[in-house]
């Protein structure tokens, strides 16, 4: 009998969200509305920060935020080679140069040393990207970045409700989510920008409204990167369950890791003592010796019990010839990304597995029936 598929991931719209999507429909008021300011309300209080400004899409978050900082040609902004291509889009999109250190392998998170090494007389900006729910060294990357007189941009796309020595993801510098459909918060496609600076988010606003002030009053040359009204009405309830989604997520990785912590080849996910893992993958480092089973094993073994997983990613930015051959993108030492590039694999985590699929996964990945 063929098992239950347990996927990697589950999207939940619950009837709160039916309800005011039906409300915008029924309104008129389809584009960018009263719904997105309660949205961005609700998000920057989440944050702890004064502002969040609601865009299309989480690579158009990192577009507005490097825009509105006044990141451009010339500047250099040093981020991970082990990230989604969003990331580096972003950077050369505004015409900068992403200069790639390699990060550590205890959260998959830009390694500190790596990117005080990286630092040039044209760096402008620090891009940690907070992988996997897990946030970078938000302890000494803004410590060196204030030293240096740098920006930082948080790459946040999975990181919602994270948050590192007590202060949450986005109220670092100037913070980029995503909204995707697979992420912990989803609108489906959709961003936002989080920032303390008045001045910044004045400008983001201005930007994402083809440079418009009030109507036909333009004040720069700008962009339409505004959320729509039913994007912000699927998001909003998903808000209010932030904390006890994550918290589920928790609960679930915590039961994978006891029951995953003694299985040879495996390295489990770990936390650090400062911060607080959301959890958007567990992602487990396949580290056999040598003649022992790899990671096409274990993915075989996934596939044979329904199980579902995801490689995230299976090849670090520098391994692509677009990218490599880039004049506007710094190679750099990468061997620890190479290393997790090629071992990394995620398992099902969200918060619609029962214990019955956690112990399913748990047995498919240790390879017991």
């Amino acid at each position: 009998m063929t098992e239950r598929a347990i996927p990697i991931s589950s999207v939940v719209v619950d009837a709160t969200a039916e309800q005011l999507v039906l409300d915008v429909l029924r309104s008129g008021q389809l584009a960018q509305g009263p719904m997105v300011a309660r949205f961005e309300e609700r998000f920057a209080e989440i944050c702890g920060v004064r502002h969040a400004v609601a865009v299309s899409s989480g690579t158009v978050s990192l577009v507005a935020a490097l825009v509105a900082l006044g990141i451009g040609p010339g500047d250099e902004v040093i981020t991970s080679p082990f990230t989604f291509v969003a990331t580096i889009n972003a950077i050369l999109e505004v015409g900068a140069t992403a200069v790639l250190a390699d990060i550590s392998l205890e959260d998959y998170c830009l390694d500190v040393d790596a990117v005080d090494a990286a630092i040039t007389t044209r760096t402008a900006a620090i891009m940690p990207v907070h992988l996997y729910g897990q946030m970078a060294d938000m302890v000494a990357l803004p410590k060196l970045a204030l030293a240096r007189g740098l920006a930082i941009v948080e790459d946040a796309a999975q990181a919602h409700g994270a948050m590192c020595a007590g202060r949450a993801a986005g109220s670092y510098g100037v913070g980029s989510f995503s909204f995707y459909a697979t992420k912990n918060v989803t609108t489906g496609e959709g961003g936002m920008v989080t920032t303390n600076d008045d001045a910044i988010a004045d400008r983001l606003r201005v930007l994402r409204n083809q440079g418009m002030r009030g109507r036909y009053l333009y004040e720069t040359i700008g962009h339409n990167w505004r959320m729509t009204d039913v994007a912000a009405a699927i998001g909003l309830p998903q808000l209010d369950r932030l904390r006890e989604n994550n918290a589920t997520r928790r609960r679930n990785a915590d039961k994978l890791t006891e029951g995953l912590g003694d299985t040879e080849g495996i390295v489990t996910p770990r936390t650090a003592p400062d911060r607080t893992h959301v959890f958007h993958q567990y992602t487990v480092r396949v580290a056999s010796p040598a003649g022992g089973p790899d990671r096409t094993a274990l993915c075989d073994r996934l596939t044979r019990r329904s199980v579902g997983f995801g490689i995230y990613y299976p090849k670090t930015i520098l391994d692509y010839e677009c990218y490599r051959d880039h004049p506007r993108v710094v190679d750099s030492s990468a061997a620890r990304a190479r290393l997790a590039a090629s071992s990394v694999i995620s398992l099902p985590v969200h918060p619609a597995l029962g214990d019955a699929d956690l112990e399913r996964i748990i047995d498919a990945t240790r390879g017991r029936r």
